[in-house]
């Protein structure tokens, strides 16, 4: 198999990497830790290891160092198609370099292998009530597929810790191709008729996905498909959803525990579902004007919004420190295909807009949109109107990323994560040491 091959041939170098940094330079210092990192979230503490992706402050996401335009514009694509095979992501992210076309359609022949959901896990979800929530499905599903686990079986007959990566690899290949059939059943099931969708084996990944989404304009929506699964892979490690599954991967749990811990932090208003909120604010605007506003009312109302104590949602984010470039992709995109959407040209105008509004009032330090502000725009322009979905699309996307990253934590050995908790009184007394005159 083409990825196992690959990393077998690495890691010899990079098992040395990792055992020379920790024997000989432990004790040489990063990054200093401060209080306000401690009681704020461990925010800007670096301390987690992974060379999948880099947010960089000043350029967006880089993915093995690439950056999102020129990933999109090097991976191979489809015959026709405009966006890449996400099979040609998932090598890159694997792998660290760019694949040949036979290369990505060789890793989506292996979605395509192992493609097949078992029939307990449609089950479950049909037993489960009416008013479930997308993500909890989800969530279950994935946790319903454990059993499967060959990381677990191999686990349990005593394989060699550096072992552990290869029945990892086939957990994750397994678990990511499983997804998109999941997403499409649950998508059915609670808006559609329930039908259970199956792959078909002369379409990539992004097809597929359009075509058991049942999506009118299913070419369209293939590439943003593609588009879409590509640049919500990966985020660092430090994210809730990349490491609440580093986290429980750790503990050597198998692939599906921890992808589904990592879904439970999605879920959170404050993480994934911040794309249903962008939307939402767009479609309120544009039903108090009756259509896309002027410039000038557009100001009044977002002032109006923020003085009402309220957030203006899609704009801001904790690391960059300029538009995300997962936002612009998206909307050259739309701009592109139906840039007479009034809802891509209000998003458009409120790129335009909220930006100075931000900047006048004070408060935000990074006052450009990121990847949320327009990502639901598009899924709405397709049919894909269903609020609570959005954020299972992010978490199938999601998969890729995280699943690289936890097959190279298990074949580098990364250990348990634990770090060291202090107390407030303990915080109280350096404050005062430090505090206290010469």
């Amino acid at each position: 198999m083409i990825l196992q091959e690959k990393i077998q041939a690495q890691l010899p170098d990079w098992r040395e990497r990792i055992k020379k940094l920790a024997k000989e330079h432990s004790e040489v210092k990063v990054a200093e830790v401060n209080v306000g990192q401690i009681v704020g979230g461990m925010r800007d503490i670096k301390s987690l290891l992974t060379d999948i992706s880099f947010a960089d402050p000043a350029e967006g996401i880089r993915f093995r160092g690439m950056s999102i335009p020129e990933v999109i514009a090097a991976l191979p694509k489809p015959d026709g198609a405009e966006m890449p095979y996400v099979g040609g992501l998932y090598y890159l992210l694997m792998i660290g370099e760019v694949p040949t076309k036979e290369q990505a359609e060789a890793v989506e022949s292996e979605w395509i292998k192992r493609c097949h959901v078992p029939q307990h896990v449609f089950a479950m979800l049909r037993s489960m009530p009416k008013h479930t929530h997308p993500m909890t499905l989800f969530v279950l599903a994935i946790q319903s597929l454990a059993p499967q686990s060959e990381f677990t079986r191999r686990y349990h007959e005593g394989m060699k810790k550096d072992e552990y990566w290869m029945p990892a690899l086939e957990d994750s290949l397994n678990l990511t191709a499983e997804l998109s059939v999941v997403a499409a059943y649950i998508y059915n099931l609670k808006y559609k008729d329930g039908k259970q969708p199956e792959f078909d084996p002369s379409l990539d990944y992004g097809a597929n996905f359009a075509r058991m989404l049942g999506v009118e304009d299913q070419k369209g929506y293939a590439d943003l498909a593609r588009l879409y699964f590509i640049l919500h892979s990966d985020h660092e490690s430090g994210n809730v959803s990349a490491h609440a599954t580093h986290l429980v991967g750790s503990s050597l749990a198998d692939i599906y525990y921890a992808f589904s811990a990592g879904m439970c932090g999605l879920a959170g208003p404050l993480h994934g579902l911040a794309n249903q909120e962008c939307l939402g604010w767009l479609l309120d605007v544009h039903k108090k004007f009756g259509g896309v506003p002027s410039r000038d009312d557009l100001y009044k109302f977002a002032w109006d919004t923020l003085n009402s104590g309220k957030v203006i949602p899609g704009y801001g984010h904790a690391v960059l420190r300029v538009p995300d470039p997962r936002f612009t992709a998206q909307m050259e995109f739309a701009k592109k295909h139906f840039p007479q959407d009034e809802l891509v040209r209000l998003a458009d105008m409120v790129f335009d807009v909220v930006p100075a509004v931000l900047k006048e009032q004070g408060k935000a330090k990074n006052p450009a949109p990121n990847v949320d502000a327009i990502s639901g725009t598009l899924q709405y322009y397709y049919g894909v109107r269903e609020f609570d979905f959005y954020t299972v699309l992010f978490g199938v996307g999601r998969a890729l990323g995280v699943t690289a990253n936890y097959v190279w934590a298990r074949a580098l050995g990364q250990p348990i994560e634990r770090p060291k908790s202090v107390t407030t009184k303990m915080l109280e007394d350096v404050v005062a040491k430090a505090t206290q005159p010469a």
